[in-house]
């Protein structure tokens, strides 16, 4: 499996692609947690810990794997945390984003491009 995962972050296209499964595999962990927390009780509360703590081991995996320049993806990776929690904060909380969170969201990706592609 690490060769696997090695040879597609070799390429910048499945660099990307593995990146946005572990932001979706982070985010749906995390809320996976806050369900268990906040919006259930008793064996359902006991299923989404398990849950999340299966899809947070599943995403420690993945993004940890592959041998590539973390600190430099790194800024990618945080881009793209940010546009995958809010988009399951409004799709599955109802939570839509205020304008801070948009003003500040866009500087966290402007500067996950910046990273990304300054090449110097």
């Amino acid at each position: 499996m690490k060769t696997v995962l090695n040879q597609i972050a070799g390429h910048p296209a499945g660099a990307l692609a593995l990146l946005v499964i572990a932001a979706a595999l982070e985010v749906s962990g995390d809320s996976f947690f806050q369900s268990g927390l906040y919006r259930s009780s008793g064996t359902a509360r006991a299923l989404w810990f398990l849950a999340g703590i299966a899809v947070l081991a599943a995403y420690g995996l993945l993004v940890n794997l592959p041998r590539w320049d973390f600190g430099r993806l790194l800024g990618a990776y945080v881009a793209l945390f940010f546009v995958v929690a809010q988009a399951v904060a409004w799709l599955r909380f109802d939570q839509r984003p205020t304008a801070p969170i948009l003003l500040g969201g866009s500087l966290i990706v402007a500067g996950g491009l910046v990273i990304t592609f300054w090449r110097g």
